[in-house]
């Protein structure tokens, strides 16, 4: 069983409260737009992290990440891409791979919008963090916690940041 931190769009702003957040989390994973290694040190020096670059993420991120992961956890396949869309509408550059080979949780960024769906499908759960960050238009800067055991997804928590 693990416990996933999980955020996205932090555009080079970093949050003490991150930490205090993800504080009971196993891993924490950054699905891009991450806009400063600094951001990234401090996640790092707190728990593993797993991340991916986003769109504007420049040359030292690019090097460090790549802009697509798929790995598993417990009994899980996961895909996490910046850009990719949601369940009936995703992204032409992951469309084919989620429909040919689905994995059971997809993590996505980029919209600042926060979405938590389940595609029935493919049998796969989308997840999108929104943004933690404070650039863009959003609202609500917001991070998802969710536990994983084996294939189930448990204990899933919206954090609103203040």
């Amino acid at each position: 069983m693990k416990r996933i931190g999980i955020l996205s769009d932090t555009h080079g702003y970093w949050d003490d409260k991150y930490l205090i957040h993800f504080a009971d989390c196993d891993e924490i994973w950054h699905a891009g737009d991450i806009g400063s290694n600094i951001i990234i040190e401090q996640l790092e020096s707190f728990k593993p992290v797993r991340a991916v670059y986003g769109n504007i993420d420049g040359g030292i991120m690019r090097k460090l990440y790549k802009e697509k992961l798929r790995f598993r956890i417990e009994d899980c396949e996961v895909v996490m891409k910046h850009i990719g869309g949601y369940p009936g509408r995703y992204d032409a550059s992951i469309r084919e791979e989620i429909y040919s080979q689905p994995p059971q949780l997809f993590i996505s960024g980029h919209s600042h919008i926060l979405k938590v769906i389940y595609d029935k499908k493919i049998d796969c759960l989308h997840i999108n963090p929104g943004a933690a960050g404070k650039q863009g238009w959003q609202q609500q800067r917001t991070l998802i916690k969710v536990t994983i055991d084996g294939k189930t997804f448990k204990d899933l928590e919206i954090v609103e940041l203040k």
